[in-house]
């Protein structure tokens, strides 16, 4: 299924944010994170200890980093009792000063619709739409992550390069 999505980056996404499955575009636009070992192949990993992504997102990275903890909170609120998502938590304040903080701050947020200005290293600035479809309650899935541009726009263009290359 993820494949069919030819110009759209998809990637399923389980409850501890680990990707659990992705599309070659979302390779192309987010990076190599298959090449990660499987323990570090979350959302969170990426954002926060990945320089990478920082570069990818620049100046919008505090916004997608503070949106991703307001997840998490959501996220460890819904699956109390969860070892392994408090333990992922645990291990994310270790290893990252700027997780730690944002956690300490408390947000909350439902991560769904958004949109991300990215300044990707091969094809420049793209701006993508991105939205959080829910699956149905299985524990190693709990969404669909998409990401569209606007069509006819110069980012649908940048997406057309790298699903070319």
């Amino acid at each position: 299924m993820l494949e069919s999505f030819v110009m759209t980056p998809a990637l399923v996404v389980g409850r501890h944010t680990q990707i659990v499955g992705w599309n070659r575009l979302a390779v192309a636009v987010f990076g190599d994170f298959p090449s990660l070992p499987e323990s570090r192949r979350t959302l969170s990993h990426l954002l926060f200890t990945e320089t990478y992504l920082r570069e990818l997102y620049r100046a919008g990275w505090e916004r997608v980093a503070r949106e991703h903890v307001g997840h998490l909170r959501v996220l460890f609120g819904r699956y109390r009792g969860d070892s392994g998502l408090a333990a992922h938590i645990g291990h994310l304040r270790e290893v990252s000063a700027d997780f730690a903080r944002m956690w300490a701050e408390h947000p909350v947020a439902r991560v769904r619709s958004r949109v991300y200005v990215l300044h990707h290293p091969v094809v420049g600035e793209m701006t993508l739409h991105g939205e959080m479809v829910k699956l149905p309650e299985e524990s190693s899935c709990y969404g669909l992550d998409l990401f569209a541009a606007e069509p006819g726009s110069a980012s649908e263009e940048a997406l057309r390069k790298l699903a070319s290359a």
